[in-house]
């Protein structure tokens, strides 16, 4: 069973442990170092008034972390009603992808987002095949100037 949950700051172990795993499944994609500096960023993040409008998830399997979705609602005085929020990563370990781990992570955040007034969450997509065909099959959303845009209900 599969389980969607917060990151909160208690979790940040289970979340660099998840980050070790996914550099070595993938080491010519995730490039920046892991490593102490990034755990004490994370925690740093928790006090840190900039990330009142962050909104990550995990979701967990028999304990352990399997997936990752961060999003940030904007707040820019052009949209004085911060109605938009924009997907900054969504990751899944590759023995997990085709288990419809970033499809509950991605309906669990735009519940959480709905609850917060905002309407859209807008995504950059990735060039590659497996991306593209998992941005190609979000519902209710459709791909406009370069990016997609994901309705939260």
């Amino acid at each position: 069973m599969i389980s969607i949950e917060p990151f909160t700051e208690d979790k940040i172990d289970d979340v660099m442990t998840f980050e070790r795993r996914i550099r070595k499944q993938e080491t010519d994609t995730y490039l920046w170092d892991a490593g102490e500096d990034y755990r004490k960023a994370l925690h740093n993040s928790f006090h840190d008034p900039r990330f009142v409008n962050a909104v990550s998830l995990l979701a967990y399997r028999k304990g352990k972390v399997i997936g990752r979705i961060d999003a940030s609602i904007i707040s820019s005085k052009s949209d004085a009603a911060c109605s938009s929020a924009y997907l900054d990563w969504i990751c899944v370990l590759k023995s997990e992808r085709h288990n419809n781990v970033a499809q509950m992570m991605l309906e669990e955040l735009r519940k959480i987002l709905k609850h917060k007034k905002v309407e859209v969450l807008i995504a950059l997509m990735a060039s590659n095949e497996e991306a593209q065909k998992f941005y190609r099959s979000i519902r209710n959303a459709s791909i406009q100037d370069g990016a997609i845009w994901i309705n939260t209900n």
